[in-house]
């Protein structure tokens, strides 16, 4: 039976519209000026991929943070997080700082960490696949429980140990994860805010439609709606000035189309699907050019809330 998650963002979530952006050290003056570009354009958020082995790359927090400083309205978030490289209880730190330096505008993407050889080679010692899930979720539980202010935190986890650590005074941001494997999907369940589907997969992919079900039961057999639990779609492809005969390919994957066929595609994926968010790539998975992240921000993004409102009744914050 083919699987639907309905009415997740419009019963409950703000649909959410940003772009991957650049990372590469020398590409410094492009990222500052798309983030400001988008950030006058009214879109919601940025994201930034964490690879600190790669040394052409800007490091994910420092770049975010000096973004964040620039910009005014718009979030910002590591697509996701290096966690083995960065250790929950300073992330924490980290996390509610920005938010209380920026005023709120910072989600954390968490992964519990794939490019296993290449972590190693940062001298952090390896896990197995199990352990670094259950590293993941213990960190997600510990970064809430060290915000939002209360008394000292002390917590005895496989991973994690914390003795008498005051809690940040700051709320934690919402935690979206990029789980993959049922373990990991069952973690974002239970203790996470929202998930991106790995591998750029979408509503209609066989990947989704296994994968958004583990993270539901997961959720309910700890007490949580599922619905509060947010997909958010890393989503490639074209933005093109005619109509495309097909916008998706043999597999049945996106491959783009005119800004028309995006808002139908998108405004389907919100209303039908349940989709709550859509960080925008280049077809190669790469930073959309200045010139079709305009037209996103511009041309579709407008369209989509406004036709998600008209659905729905209720007014966009776009």
């Amino acid at each position: 039976m083919e699987y639907t998650h309905r009415g997740t963002a419009s019963a409950v979530h703000d649909v959410v519209f940003g772009f991957g952006a650049h990372s590469g050290v020398d590409e410094v003056p492009e990222l500052l000026r798309m983030t400001q570009q988008a950030d006058r354009d009214g879109l919601d958020v940025f994201s930034l991929s964490d690879h600190p082995y790669i040394g052409g790359r800007l490091d994910a927090y420092a770049s975010v943070g000096f973004i964040l400083g620039r910009t005014q309205h718009i979030s910002g978030f590591a697509n996701v997080t290096n966690l083995p490289t960065r250790p929950a209880p300073m992330l924490a730190r980290t996390v509610t700082s920005l938010s209380a330096l920026s005023g709120g505008r910072i989600v954390l993407g968490m992964g519990a960490g794939g490019l296993w050889d290449r972590i190693s080679d940062m001298g952090v010692a390896r896990l197995s696949p199990g352990d670094a899930v259950d590293a993941f979720e213990e960190a997600i539980v510990l970064i809430k429980s060290l915000s939002g202010g209360g008394p000292p935190v002390t917590y005895q986890g496989r991973h994690y140990q914390v003795e008498q650590i005051e809690p940040a005074p700051v709320a934690a941001p919402a935690v979206w994860t990029g789980s993959v494997g049922r373990k990991s999907l069952a973690a974002t369940g239970r203790v996470a805010d929202g998930w991106i589907p790995g591998h750029a997969a979408d509503w209609l992919s066989e990947r989704y439609r296994a994968s958004r079900p583990v993270i539901d039961e997961a959720a309910a057999a700890v007490g949580r709606d599922p619905r509060e639990i947010r997909t958010v779609f890393n989503f490639p492809g074209h933005i093109t000035d005619r109509p495309l005969p097909a916008t998706r390919d043999r597999d049945g994957r996106w491959i783009g189309g005119s800004a028309g066929q995006w808002i139908e595609e998108l405004s389907g994926a919100v209303l039908e699907h349940g989709a709550s968010g859509f960080i925008v790539f280049s077809p190669e998975g790469g930073t959309p050019d200045l010139v079709s992240l305009g037209r996103w921000a511009k041309e579709i993004v407008p369209a989509v809330r406004e036709a998600i409102a008209t659905e729905t009744g209720r007014p966009h914050s776009g």
